[in-house]
């Protein structure tokens, strides 16, 4: 008699879909408070060895989608600094087992990056602890809904461009002197920066200007060897959103509910993406794009 293969389900299919838990955060947002633990190990991802004696730094590693890409980048071989607000640290120390359990060195980088001498120690400390510098990744963020202008105040205008958009001019800086022929520089952008939101005014302003400096800077660092991209996803199941200030608990449950796949992504599914823009064997002649996860939503082009 024929063995009965057992049919696995797609992971297209096999992620979490809405009604989530209408739980709200408090800023920033801790991962392992979370009723529904966003998804980052990609069971079904397999490494390859593709970033092999490479070191990366991620910002914003202690949860979600950083959390996910610093955790396949130690399964392809790379040690990883990450960095995290120390209010986070419960999230980060997670984050760092994972990378150690992979055999490989994580750098534990805790401070605030709307401080530009903090940005600037933090490549100088990865070069110096880990030898090298091969990938930065500038994911962390800061978002807040609004729903009128009125309400955005000065101070969270300028936390959220400081965030989003000047830790990142400052950490490539610092970076790109240490960055040799083969690295790259990966941000993390987003559909809102693509084809904006009303109510996410600033953050909008934030994610535009995040895939205009990239697209520039890509430019500017091709004859070096130095690529440089931008991962845009859509709606994507982190602390970021049920934190939110201005999203409601009903907006937490359907979050993610208007993609064209009904859903909001896992950050193991964004992930991969960051491998592949990291990897010189994968993508040495992509660099300037904003490469859209938006979960079945298009653009013209």
């Amino acid at each position: 008699m024929a063995r009965t293969q057992e049919i696995e389900e797609p992971q297209v299919q096999s992620e979490p879909k809405p009604p989530y838990p209408p739980q709200k955060l408090d800023k920033p947002g801790i991962e392992a408070e979370m009723e529904l633990k966003p998804q980052w190990r990609a069971p079904k991802y397999k490494a390859a060895g593709k970033l092999e004696g490479k070191v990366a730094l991620v910002t914003g590693a202690d949860s979600g989608i950083g959390r996910a890409v610093a955790y396949l980048y130690a399964r392809e071989g790379a040690d990883v600094a990450i960095t995290y607000l120390p209010e986070e640290r419960e999230d980060a120390e997670e984050t760092r087992k994972a990378i150690e359990e992979e055999g490989r060195r994580c750098l534990d980088l805790p401070g605030d990056l709307t401080d530009p001498e903090f940005c600037r120690d933090l490549v100088e400390r990865t070069v110096r602890e880990l030898g090298r510098l091969d990938i930065l990744v500038s994911n962390a963020a800061w978002q807040n809904r609004k729903k009128s202008l009125d309400e955005i105040t000065e101070e969270e205008w300028h936390r959220t461009f400081q965030t989003n958009i000047d830790a990142y001019f400052h950490l490539a800086k610092a970076a790109v002197p240490h960055l040799k022929p083969g690295s790259a520089i990966i941000a993390t952008g987003s559909q809102v920066g693509v084809m904006g939101s009303e109510d996410l005014v600033d953050y909008g302003a934030t994610k535009g200007a995040l895939h205009t400096f990239s697209k520039s800077l890509a430019q500017q660092l091709a004859p070096k060897g130095i690529r440089v991209n931008v991962v845009a996803p859509g709606p994507v199941w982190t602390p970021l959103n049920p934190a939110d200030q201005g999203a409601s608990p009903e907006d937490v449950k359907s979050f993610g509910a208007k993609q064209p796949m009904k859903r909001a992504a896992q950050p193991e599914e964004i992930a991969p993406a960051y491998v592949f823009l990291a990897s010189d064997a994968d993508s040495s002649y992509i660099t300037g794009i904003v490469l859209q996860e938006m979960g079945g939503l298009t653009t013209g082009g």
